[in-house]
């Protein structure tokens, strides 16, 4: 499995061209004068190619998606984030550990990789944050690693 890289130059220039080429289909005109037995075909191959147009706008629109890969995601946490969170635990707020019953106490938002990366990225009370220092890709790493070691139990 090779997850796939949103931010990459090279996916935004095919997620671009595929979202102008169904929009170029959505605003195409019909070639030929219209039959009173073929407007309805037509006319479903143009709701065709309005709908693809919208699903390439919408990739356009949406935030970039990628698979979260846990593996990496250890090696980033073990270079940021293991120096007060070694094993799960906090050697600065001992409570507040990255233990599943913990994330689930006191993380806004809940147990899941969205708030945990929402943590990471923004910061918290001692915690500092990585938004700058990370890419989102990382952090999206990072996130995916904490929750599956904190289902595993670390």
């Amino acid at each position: 499995f090779v997850p796939l890289n949103f931010h990459s130059p090279e996916m935004l220039a095919k997620i671009t061209t595929l979202a102008l080429v169904g929009s170029a289909a959505a605003f195409t005109a019909p070639t030929m004068p219209l039959r009173s037995g073929a407007s309805a075909m037509q006319m479903s191959a143009q709701g065709n190619a309005v709908k693809v147009a919208a699903a390439g706008a919408a990739l356009l629109v949406a935030a970039p998606a990628f698979a979260a890969d846990s593996a990496a995601g250890e090696k980033i946490f073990t270079a940021n984030c293991a120096a007060c969170h070694a094993g799960g635990k906090n050697s600065v707020v001992p409570d507040h550990t990255l233990e599943k019953a913990a994330i689930e106490k006191f993380l806004t938002g809940g147990f899941n990789e969205k708030a945990v990366a929402t943590q990471v990225t923004n910061g918290k009370g001692a915690m500092p944050a990585f938004g700058g220092r990370l890419s989102d890709e990382d952090i999206a790493n990072v996130a995916a690693f904490v929750i599956e070691s904190s289902e595993e139990g670390w």
